[in-house]
């Protein structure tokens, strides 16, 4: 018997913009450079949709814009913050039962940078 479902997930990977956060001076009076990935979990998927219109499926544009738009609305001091706000908006988009970030500072230090990955949902 042929399979008619898979387990489908919608990664963005390497999104990269200035956010507000940090708890240093210079984090304080000027965005830093971050970098986001992230991976949601929409379950069963057929593997033969019934159409072609991007309406019956969770839009990767939208999911970039309110990826962007939530680590932009306001400072947060910790990177922990910003995870958190982002996981738990994502767990609110339509057919989507987990989710899995990282977020990098990729200034935070000369030699180095700093990420924090979370995951929350169904996997």
């Amino acid at each position: 018997m042929k399979p008619t479902t898979g387990l489908q997930t919608l990664t963005l990977t390497g999104l990269r913009f200035d956010a507000n956060l940090g708890i240093l001076a210079h984090e304080k009076s000027s965005p830093q450079p971050i970098q986001v990935d992230a991976e949601l979990s929409l379950g069963a998927q057929p593997l033969e949709p019934h159409d072609d219109d991007i309406a019956h499926v969770l839009d990767y544009r939208k999911v970039r814009q309110i990826i962007i738009d939530e680590c932009t609305a306001e400072h947060v001091n910790l990177l922990e913050t910003l995870i958190g706000k982002l996981a738990h908006r994502l767990l609110q988009l339509p057919g989507v039962q987990g989710v899995r970030v990282k977020i990098a500072k990729l200034e935070i230090f000369e030699d180095c940078e700093v990420a924090i990955r979370m995951e929350a949902g169904q996997w």
